[in-house]
């Protein structure tokens, strides 16, 4: 349990991870994928949303020697931090 989310491991490979994240939806997913793209280390990052209302699953793979969970946590790290840059700018 990372911040309150369940993740769930389904594959984990040296270049590829496949996770669920329970709870999730398009606008989180949505974000977090394009963040992980920002990285130049990742080769593929999409999710996919199978029926309605089931949690999404997630699939990394990176380049080289990246580690495809530290991509997926650096996105998040970079995710807070502009949420917290723009609470600290609001009135």
């Amino acid at each position: 349990m990372i911040g309150g989310m369940n993740i769930k491991i389904l594959e984990l490979e040296k270049n590829k991870a496949r996770l669920v994240i329970s709870g999730e939806g398009h606008t989180f997913m949505n974000a977090l994928t394009e963040e992980i793209l920002t990285d130049p280390g990742v080769d593929v990052a999409r999710y996919l949303i199978k029926f309605q209302f089931s949690d999404p699953e997630l699939l990394v793979t990176t380049k080289g020697d990246r580690d495809p969970l530290a991509v997926i946590k650096d996105a998040c790290t970079r995710l807070s931090g502009y949420c917290t840059e723009l609470l600290e700018k609001m009135p």
